[in-house]
């Protein structure tokens, strides 16, 4: 992973789409039952990347896109079911329940919620956030940094966890 470094803890720059979902693999290997973690970004900032990553790590076997017009995607891994949110065309609170989210997130399997940061206080207490932004500018596609932040107990023990895998993965 020579394309991505770790200018601090829980910051990451990755240089392309696939390091990005290899960061998304080392936190797919680092979550458990219930965890819920809030994606924010831009258009085309790399959280459905990320969220690929994930998904590979949990031996989700189909293609994972973002589900904008679904809302959720239900993708069933070899231990645990990844429940893939994407919040972009949801305005109030009231969506939330009537889309199930509430129901879900942060209860059952592994929830990632892309566009959740409105929401954020609404679906848990415990999550991690992570917040991909574009950097750099010049040819060709930007790099994206990636800042982690753990909130809750369980939040930050996420958030430590994968910042080891990362430095783990960089020191190799």
């Amino acid at each position: 992973m020579s394309d991505l470094t770790r200018p601090s803890d829980s910051c990451y720059l990755s240089t392309s789409p696939f390091v990005t979902q290899e960061l998304g693999v080392l936190l797919g290997r680092c979550v458990r039952e219930g965890d819920l973690v809030i994606l924010t970004g831009d258009l085309g900032a790399g959280k459905t990347n990320l969220t690929q990553g994930v998904a590979r790590a949990l031996g989700v076997s189909e293609p994972v896109t973002s589900p904008t017009f679904n809302i959720l995607a239900i993708h069933e891994g070899d231990d645990l079911t990844l429940y893939h949110f994407d919040l972009y065309r949801l305005e109030d609170v009231d969506q939330l329940g009537d889309a199930g989210v509430l129901d879900i997130a942060g209860v059952e399997g592994v929830s990632l919620v892309e566009w959740g940061e409105p929401f954020a206080p609404l679906l848990g207490d415990d999550r991690l956030e992570v917040a991909i932004s574009r950097v750099g500018q010049g040819a060709g596609e930007p790099a994206r940094q990636i800042q982690v932040t753990g909130c809750g107990e369980r939040g930050r023990a996420l958030a430590q966890a994968w910042d080891k895998a990362v430095a783990d993965a960089l020191s190799s």
